[in-house]
């Protein structure tokens, strides 16, 4: 806890003017009063000392020492932009003491308990008034708590009002005062006590009131700000600013009365214009693509409530203006698609930096508005063509294949369970004899089902696995042209690995975690791991730069170094584009939610590769032409 001695050395030099507090109470004299007041304070100071002692199944106030209150998640960009909050009822920010401003720790103890520093955790003279209000009313209508009374009024008991409740209070603040020092009980109270609008604490409060840092609060902010503690939603300047400033003018002038201000103070801060914030506790996210992925995430780590109430610091690998780019670039092929006849088409979106595996954008959709429905990390879709290089990744690990391989594109059937299985080209021709390059680039499927066939589908399982496609996969004749699910980002993360020349850190979306105390809980500083041949992951990238310059990706042509491959499935329900530079890969792909096909004529060359190169031209504006590195630079794997 914070030291807060200079305040409280004030505090023992300012002079306490005597109470009259009990001004008009029924027909009762002065006199009679002081000695009513006097004895009900006596006896009741008396009887909880007795009450301190014989209450035994109160709750044990010690657990105070270690107490740790519910504080809100925040989620940054990796430049730390703030994107969002998580919290569960308690939207709530911890600060230590000395970093709240000396003026709301004046207001509040002038509003809520002047003598804060010289009790030890009741005030008599307050609860003895308060027991006259209470009898001459028949019901609870005062309390005359102190701010320990209210501290464990809010952490340990119900609120329902009852004369036996005030006993229990009075008993748990005096217990509590004898474990805990004033200044940890009033740091507590400011971090714990509702100032409405679903803030607690007085960081979140003093954000949402008035853009600032508790630390930063005005004489004028801070009485304010104390002034809404008995009935915030009430009193709150957002519902009315008459009553705020009418509550306002009651703090400074009770602080004026106790000399802990100057007249000067109390008229400058009368007069200070209040400059309000706004009320961000409910607000959704700026990008909820990516702080969904984000929370979804931390929860699979931490756990629900550890998240919602844990007080993260969680700073992203992605820049707010290049998502925004990105998101803004999917509506636009969105439209321009349904123009084409795309009806209902929905677009995601991945780009991962392949030399760290972060991820830089993440778009699940055309309008997260419309659907939170995550498909960058959601949807499983058929990669078609797309999952090829996998397999020809595979031949050239073995050892047996090169590029320059050739292979045969010609009519073939295989045994599949009770019956034959006929593969086609997507042109129903057929090439004869054929280099690997030119099956690659002009996405042939007959050849890569022979090759799949020849290195062993089982190994392009093993091959997929590594990559991070987790999806079921059987080692059937038609897994070489995409027939199983995968996702955009599992996709943008194979391909990443691909262009980092087989080097691989696991893919993320968050750079690191931090708790409220800045201690680490995780840290995505990337640990590459070689897992694929450099040499046949070379070769890889080299065909599939034909592709791009030659075959069916050539809308992917942005007039530098590309690798990618087209991905049509059967029946045009999905159609993809994943490319890469050495410095960011990116996966799109477009299809219908009900899966139901897109049209007859859609194919990932045709209609999402354009897609591609207008994201890549934005996302490229200032980074530097690159080559990829040639497969010669690397040793070639020996013959298996």
């Amino acid at each position: 806890m914070s030291s807060f001695k200079t305040f409280e050395e004030k505090q023992s030099q300012v002079q306490i003017p005597s109470f009259e507090f009990l001004k008009g109470v029924g027909q009762v004299t002065g006199g009679t009063l002081l000695s009513i007041t006097m004895l009900s304070s006596s006896v009741m100071a008396g009887g909880l000392v007795g009450l301190a002692i014989s209450f035994r199944n109160l709750p044990d106030v010690r657990q105070l020492q270690n107490f740790s209150p519910s504080e809100t998640t925040y989620i940054y960009d990796i430049k730390g932009k703030l994107l969002t909050r998580i919290h569960g009822e308690a939207n709530r920010q911890v600060v230590p003491l000395n970093q709240i401003s000396p003026n709301l720790k004046r207001a509040v103890l002038a509003s809520e308990d002047h003598r804060f520093y010289e009790h030890h955790g009741i005030n008599p003279g307050g609860i003895g008034r308060a027991a006259l209000v209470n009898l001459a009313s028949g019901e609870v209508r005062e309390g005359g708590s102190t701010i320990t009374m209210q501290l464990v009024k809010n952490l340990f008991l119900s609120q329902k009002r009852a004369f036996t409740r005030k006993i229990v209070e009075a008993v748990l603040a005096i217990r509590s005062e004898q474990v805990l020092s004033k200044d940890e009980i009033l740091e507590m109270y400011l971090n714990q006590v509702y100032w409405g609008h679903n803030n607690y604490g007085v960081q979140t409060a003093a954000r949402t009131y008035f853009k600032k840092s508790a630390q930063n609060l005005t004489l004028g902010e801070s009485a304010m700000m104390a002034g809404l503690i008995q009935a915030p939603e009430e009193l709150s300047p957002f519902v009315s600013m008459k009553l705020a400033k009418q509550k306002q003018k009651e703090v400074l002038g009770r602080m004026l009365e106790l000399n802990w201000i100057s007249q000067q103070e109390y008229n400058d801060a009368l007069k200070q214009k209040i400059k309000l914030g706004e009320i961000r506790s409910f607000q959704g996210s700026a990008l909820p693509y990516v702080t969904n992925t984000v929370a979804q995430e931390l929860i699979k780590k931490f756990g629900r409530e550890t998240v919602i109430k844990g007080g993260m610091q969680v700073q992203t690998t992605v820049d707010t203006s290049f998502q925004m780019m990105a998101e803004k670039t999917i509506k636009k092929w969105h439209r321009t698609l349904e123009r084409q006849g795309l009806k209902n088409n929905q677009i995601a979106l991945v780009a991962i930096d392949p030399r760290t595996h972060f991820v830089k954008a993440l778009v699940g959709g055309v309008d997260s508005k419309s659907s939170e429905f995550n498909r960058a990390t959601q949807a499983h879709r058929q990669p078609g063509s797309s999952f090829k290089p996998f397999v020809y990744y595979t031949a050239f690990a073995n050892g047996k294949f090169t590029p320059n391989t050739t292979i045969l594109d010609t009519p073939v059937s295989y045994r599949d369970g009770n019956g034959w299985y006929y593969p086609r080209n997507y042109d129903n021709s057929f090439m004869g004899a054929i280099s690997v390059r030119t099956s690659l680039t002009l996405s042939r499927n007959i050849p890569a089902i022979k090759i799949g066939k020849a290195v062993g589908m089982n190994k392009v399982i093993e091959t997929s696995r590594t990559l991070g496609i987790m999806s079921p996969m059987l080692p059937v004749s038609s897994l070489p042209l995409g027939a199983i699910g995968v996702t955009p980002l599992e996709m943008a993360s194979a391909y990443a690995t691909l262009a980092n020349y087989g080097w691989q850190s696991p893919p993320t979306i968050i750079a690191r975690v931090t708790d409220g105390s800045g201690n680490v809980l995780m840290d995505n500083t990337p640990k590459p791991q070689l897992v694929l041949d450099p040499w046949a992951s070379a070769a890889t990238l080299d065909v599939m730069q034909t592709v791009v310059r030659e075959g069916t990706g050539r809308g992917a042509d942005i007039g530098r170094p590309v690798a990618g491959k087209t991905g049509t499935t059967s029946s045009e329900k999905d159609i993809w584009f994943i490319g890469t530079v050495p410095q960011l890969t990116t996966a799109i792909w477009v299809g219908r939610d009900d899966n139901r096909q897109l049209s007859n004529r859609a194919t990932g060359g045709g209609m999402v590769a354009p897609i591609w190169r207008d994201f890549m031209q934005k996302a490229l504006k200032s980074v530097p032409v690159k080559n990829f590195q040639p497969s010669s630079k690397f040793p070639r794997p020996k013959s298996n």
